[in-house]
């Protein structure tokens, strides 16, 4: 699903014009944002959360040359599912033996 399929699901579902659902759509993502950048964890029930994971430097290898390089501590958000969505999901999943 695109952000603008998103929007025009919620315009439906809530009777909003199109331009009310994108700005709802873009507020909510506007203070998800700011959120992770002030390293909050958001935490959205039924469906999962997101956090900031602190990654430490590190060596790695370019695999075309092989070439030992130096990565730098880093940031990066990190996405855990929900107990529920996470059981949704599993349904999907068909076990023929």
């Amino acid at each position: 699903m695109t952000k603008t399929e998103l929007i025009d699901e919620i315009a439906e579902r809530a009777d909003v014009t199109k331009k009310r659902a994108r700005e709802l759509v873009d507020g909510t993502f506007d203070a998800m944002k700011r959120s992770l950048m002030d390293e909050e964890r958001i935490e959205i029930r039924g469906f999962g959360s997101f956090s900031i994971r602190e990654y430490d430097a590190r060596m790695a290898r370019n695999p075309k040359t092989g070439e030992l390089l130096h990565v730098g501590p880093r940031k990066s958000v990190h996405f855990n599912v929900g107990k529920e969505l996470k059981h949704r999901v599993d349904t999907l999943n068909t076990y023929d033996d």
